[in-house]
């Protein structure tokens, strides 16, 4: 009653004055209110304390290739992945690419105005903690029918309104509170969703483009192991015109050069989808668009990984998840709000006269103030029902929460692991292309001496190819890795940047 007393002595006070004072009113009530329902708690979780690949023995090999970087996870005191993560690799060609991904990318764009309307969301639900005000203007001349029962009949007169109307719903249980933080949270898990899109795409480029310069690699491999093919078929023409060698010889070279012919060809299917698909990433032109050959001969930098605890800040899915199941917190007290009465104010005000010299006068005003309380006794049990449903909805978004952490913690395990076994299995593998090209070497200096058929050559040479063209592979695959435990550790994001 005292908040009533209060708004009826500021209309008298001020006459149309009273929407000012309802609006201070409502603050005045919503501060001295807790909303119902239970606050939030972010899930818990108990992150290990150090990542089981980080610190896994590795198996003892000769030093790798100098192209491969030799790959060791670096310590935490080595510093974060920060910002624009892609200049680790010092590619300025990958970094153009990058660059176009903010401005031009569509999915980018998608999930940035997908934000953008959730951050609407939170202005549009906010507007209902204040009274909704509206004004109207209307003038009319009427005449009574003549036959009407009622004094005056048959009379003419008019009619000249200017007046004003608030109303107003105090949030005493914290529906609309609730409802404007569970807006804001949604906001927020979108803006990490943009994140997500945008390090997703970044690392797709990054592999995309490593994996194009893996089979540069492949095709500069191939080309010299065709001229030196067409030398050997060279050699066993004039060798089978000199009578030391058989047309099988000769069969043999022209077999194995048309085989690495075809094999080049293959690899230049890749190559063009992999270009597709960078140039589609930076939307670029496709029929315009090509990527110079550039085989892949960079060093394969360190990234620190920080600990564990890190990454529950880091990633932008584990972000989104924990702020969608704080919205889902929220739509419990708004279930439970259902259970208290729905109370509501409104008041209008302004002016009225058949005259136009009196109209905006003193006598001429009217004002009036009203307050509806309503409280539903039976639905049959639908609000109970409701806030189930909002409790198991909770727990339900709680779970996927704990399953994103799993998940991520799972997906560095896997990069780790990989950057560290093909690290050994590199290392193991230059050792096995050395043999080849040793035994190639002396195949080939036998055939030419006369003391065995090209056969053995042949044989050799297709050992040593597989060879080199597995070892381009795995050098590959590490670069793919190492963009892979980059994304998987938040590739430099963190909750800091989460809007407020």
């Amino acid at each position: 009653m005292t908040g009533l007393k209060t708004a009826k002595k500021l209309v008298q006070t001020v006459g149309l004055g009273f929407i000012p004072g309802l609006s201070l009113l409502a603050l005045t009530l919503l501060t001295a209110c807790k909303p119902v329902g239970p606050d939030y708690n972010r899930p818990g979780y108990h992150a290990p304390d150090a990542y089981k690949e980080s610190g896994a023995s590795t198996v003892v090999v000769p030093p790798p290739n100098p192209a491969g970087g030799g790959w060791q996870p670096a310590s935490p005191s080595d510093g974060m992945v920060r910002g624009k993560w892609w200049e680790i690799y010092q590619d300025q060609q990958l970094n153009k690419f990058e660059e176009r991904i903010a401005a031009n990318n569509q999915s980018l764009r998608q999930a940035t105005e997908n934000y953008l309307a959730a951050r609407d969301q939170v202005s549009a639900a906010r507007s209902s903690l204040f009274p909704t005000l509206s004004a109207n203007l209307s003038a009319s001349r009427d005449r009574l029918s003549a036959h009407r029962p009622q004094a005056n009949s048959g009379a003419n007169y008019g009619d000249m309104v200017i007046g004003a109307q608030a109303s107003w719903e105090p949030d005493f249980w914290g529906r609309i509170r609730r409802t404007v933080q569970a807006a804001r949270e949604s906001a927020q898990a979108s803006a990490a969703d943009v994140a997500s899109v945008d390090l997703s795409l970044h690392a797709e480029m990054a592999s995309d483009y490593f994996q194009l310069r893996g089979l540069d690699a492949q095709i500069k491999l191939l080309t010299a192991t065709i001229a030196d093919l067409q030398h050997q078929l060279s050699l066993a023409q004039r060798r089978l015109d000199g009578g030391v060698a058989t047309e099988a010889d000769v069969a043999q070279a022209r077999t194995q050069l048309e085989t690495v012919r075809a094999e080049l060809v293959d690899v230049g299917v890749a190559r063009a989808q992999y270009e597709h698909a960078v140039g589609t990433i930076a939307n670029l032109n496709l029929s315009e668009f090509s990527i110079p050959p550039s085989p892949l001969d960079l060093s394969l930098p360190k990234v620190p990984t920080g600990v564990p605890s890190q990454l529950l800040e880091r990633r932008p899915d584990i972000a989104a998840a924990e702020r969608r199941t704080a919205a889902a917190n929220e739509q419990i007290g708004i279930a439970i709000s259902a259970f208290y009465p729905s109370i509501s104010l409104g008041g209008s005000g302004g002016f009225e006269s058949v005259y136009p010299g009196t109209w905006i006068q003193g006598p001429s005003s009217l004002w009036s103030l009203g307050a509806q309380a309503a409280q539903l006794l039976f639905d049959a049990g639908k609000r109970c029902a409701l806030s189930s449903e909002a409790r198991h909805n909770y727990e339900a978004q709680a779970a996927a929460y704990r399953n994103t952490i799993l998940q991520a913690f799972n997906d560095v395990e896997d990069q780790l692991s990989g950057l560290r076994i093909l690290e050994a299995e590199s290392s193991v593998e230059q050792r096995a292309v050395a043999s080849a090209q040793h035994s190639y070497d002396i195949s080939n200096q036998r055939y030419k001496g006369g003391v065995t058929s090209y056969l053995e050559v042949l044989t050799a040479e297709a050992t040593l190819i597989q060879n080199q063209r597995t070892a381009i592979d795995l050098q590959t695959r590490q670069f793919v890795a190492s963009v892979g435990l980059v994304r998987a550790l938040g590739g430099g994001w963190d909750t800091s940047q989460l809007p407020k």
